[in-house]
């Protein structure tokens, strides 16, 4: 009997998990590339920020993935601390909103989420309502297997031996808060925890207090996993878990001796055992937000103060932001991917707004030193692209999928870019110093105003690239029309300056044209990441010459004799 009463324990503790994966999966799945832009972006407003947590929270229902998101941009500085603090305040009141929901008598809605999410997760013709689905059927697993823990813990208080045990355990609250804090931590979920209280509470398995003190437990072991999850080398990535534990900490060192007291309050507003947890969950959460949210400026100076950033890698070459931790988290993974991509964007930019110098001043240091930082983008390219392939051995949706296969273009066309530079412009500026070459006065300012022009729109394509604005996009590749126009009208002016015999116009011909005409291959490298976007709201035409019809160009191909080009004429 003790052992079959076990085994149903077990099952209904392991359906509770798995319906709880279920709803996690299913909103990051329908919702995760939208959430994790919205984190990107910077809450200045400590109230907004409160609020935007506890609603990303509430949706996601895990205040672990909350935390992991909201700490790599915090780390990265894409985020103050601050609001980022806010933020996790606002997500462990979230996390309490679905213990709000199942506390109350709602299992007869279990069979009707998973009928209506199985149709849908069959039927659906869309990705994102399959999702949701996969979502209700979550929640109507948990409603089930709550309703199983309850049915299997009532008559097992009747047992003598459970009897002394549970005066053993009901007799110590740190005991019961530090078993809450183990089942939340391997559970990587505080709601798991928190339900499986709600459980024991009802079932007379532990006293009121000490149901209490499986919740604190609960909150305490769910804010143990960012800390451990989000380990690295550098100590600013600990300042957002830490400074949820201390909170967390300082909650339960309040708590603890009032949890008898407590528990009559709470009894006297509802004696419902399940609706006690409940309320004691959200209202724990609440008052440390409440006793938080005012002094965090502080709390983050005093936690950038012990956890101070590290310096920055010797090596340019080694990734920062590619953590092998969160890659069965595709959505988490994607944002490391993107990280990096604008790491690299970044040294390719430094190498580009060199370039000018290098071919004007004859310096040949800064031409190995350029040289070098291709190297680095390299290596940066192949750590990005193994990165991503292991991201898309999980099941990706189809926009997660879009996504990734966007990181890698973008970091392919900078890769290239920085060859460019490296194996045409930097060649042609060792040549230039070792000729002791001289550019005209005029030749110079128009690689100089083409070269500004560039390095202009390198810095749109990387905003394009994380923000994914249209209007961006279409502005960056109306530049190409004036790139051409500003190289053709560099080479006409160059070959003007020829027929006037002008002697250093004569001896860098090649050189200035082999420089205008790279810069404009650089410049087209840099218009690919609009592409993607333009492409997605069907703003892109199949081709810019004029009636043309892609049946008869390949006929015409066919007849010709010459190989088609993939695509027709091409539209870029």
């Amino acid at each position: 009997m003790a052992g079959m009463m076990l085994l149903d324990l077990i099952g209904g503790v392991a359906l509770l998990l798995w319906g709880l994966h279920m709803v996690q999966t299913g909103i990051m799945r329908a919702f995760g590339s939208d959430l994790r832009r919205y984190l990107g972006t910077a809450l200045k407003n400590r109230l907004r920020a409160f609020a935007f947590g506890l609603g990303v929270t509430a949706v996601l229902q895990s205040s672990t993935a909350t935390a992991l998101m909201t700490s790599s941009f915090a780390a990265g500085g894409l985020l103050a601390l601050t609001p980022a603090l806010a933020i996790m305040l606002g997500a462990n009141v979230g996390t309490t909103l679905i213990v709000q929901l199942l506390s109350f008598n709602v299992t007869a809605a279990a069979p009707i989420l998973l009928a209506g999410g199985l149709i849908a997760f069959k039927r659906a013709p869309r990705t994102r309502f399959r999702d949701l689905g996969r979502v209700a059927i979550g929640l109507g697993l948990m409603l089930l297997s709550l309703h199983i823990l309850l049915d299997t813990l009532a008559p097992a208080e009747d047992a003598p031996a459970l009897r002394s045990l549970l005066a053993v355990i009901n007799g110590d609250p740190v005991l019961i808060m530090l078993v809450g804090a183990l089942f939340a931590w391997a559970a990587h979920s505080s709601v798991a925890a928190v339900i499986l209280a709600m459980s024991l509470g009802y079932s007379s398995f532990v006293t009121p207090a000490g149901a209490l003190a499986l919740v604190l437990g609960a909150n305490l072991g769910s804010a143990i996993n960012p800390v451990v999850e989000g380990a690295s080398d550098d100590p600013a990535s600990q300042r957002l878990p830490v400074g949820n534990l201390i909170n967390r900490v300082v909650g339960i060192a309040i708590a603890t001796p009032f949890l008898q007291p407590i528990a009559h309050a709470l009894a006297a507003i509802d004696p419902n055992p399940v609706r006690e947890v409940a309320n004691f969950h959200t209202g724990f959460n609440l008052v440390m937000a409440a006793l938080f949210i005012g002094p965090l400026d502080l709390y983050a100076r005093l936690l950038q103060r012990f956890f101070p950033e590290r310096k920055k890698a010797a090596d340019p070459a080694a990734p920062l932001y590619l953590d092998p931790a969160v890659l069965s988290t595709p959505t988490l993974a994607l944002t490391s991917a993107e990280r990096e991509v604008l790491h690299m964007g970044d040294i390719v930019e430094s190498m580009l707004r060199r370039t000018i110098d290098a071919l004007l001043s004859d310096d040949r240091k800064l031409v190995g030193d350029i040289e070098r930082m291709d190297n680095a983008v390299d290596k940066l390219y192949e750590a990005v692209k193994r990165y991503v392939t292991e991201i898309t051995r999980e099941s990706l949706d189809e926009q997660s999928g879009r996504r990734a296969m966007e990181i890698i273009s973008f970091a392919i066309n900078l890769e290239h870019i920085g060859d460019i530079i490296d194996k045409n412009l930097m060649e042609l500026a060792a040549k230039k110093i070792k000729h002791r070459y001289k550019f005209s006065d005029a030749g110079a300012a128009e690689l100089q105003a083409l070269h500004r022009c560039v390095l202009d729109n390198l810095k749109l394509a990387l905003g394009i690239f994380m923000s994914g604005d249209v209007s961006i996009a279409r502005r960056l590749l109306s530049e190409k029309v004036h790139i051409r126009e500003v190289e053709r009208q560099a080479a006409e002016n160059h070959l003007a300056r020829l027929r006037e015999g002008r002697p250093e116009s004569i001896e860098t011909s090649s050189l200035h044209l082999d420089v205008l005409r790279d810069l404009k291959r650089v410049h087209s490298h840099i218009c690919s990441v609009a592409y993607p976007v333009l492409e997605a709201t069907g703003e892109l035409e199949p081709s810019r010459l004029k009636g043309w019809d892609a049946q008869a160009d390949a006929a015409e191909a066919v007849r010709s004799g010459y190989p088609r080009r993939e695509g027709g004429a091409d539209p870029r």
